[in-house]
């Protein structure tokens, strides 16, 4: 797509997440390091969606429930 495959040798260390998050942080990664070579690139790379970041992230706890909407189970019993 911006034909710099020749022009880069990469190495990557990720921590955490999972399989998916982490190709997606090296992917954002990678274009933001291509934006700061060269920022003519940074239209191509958003018309190909590699720009925005994935903004999700782990919902906290709440006290009372199990996990973060997980409440324990009702019995009427």
């Amino acid at each position: 797509m911006t034909s710099n495959v020749e022009r880069f040798d990469i190495k990557v260390n990720v921590h955490g997440g999972g399989e998916s998050g982490q190709a997606g942080a090296v992917r954002h990664g990678i274009t933001r390091a291509l934006i700061d070579y060269d920022a003519g690139l940074k239209g191509d790379l958003a018309r190909a969606g590699f720009v925005t970041r994935d903004a999700r992230e782990v919902e906290r706890k709440k006290d009372g429930l199990r996990k973060a909407r997980r409440a324990k189970q009702f019995s009427k019993r």
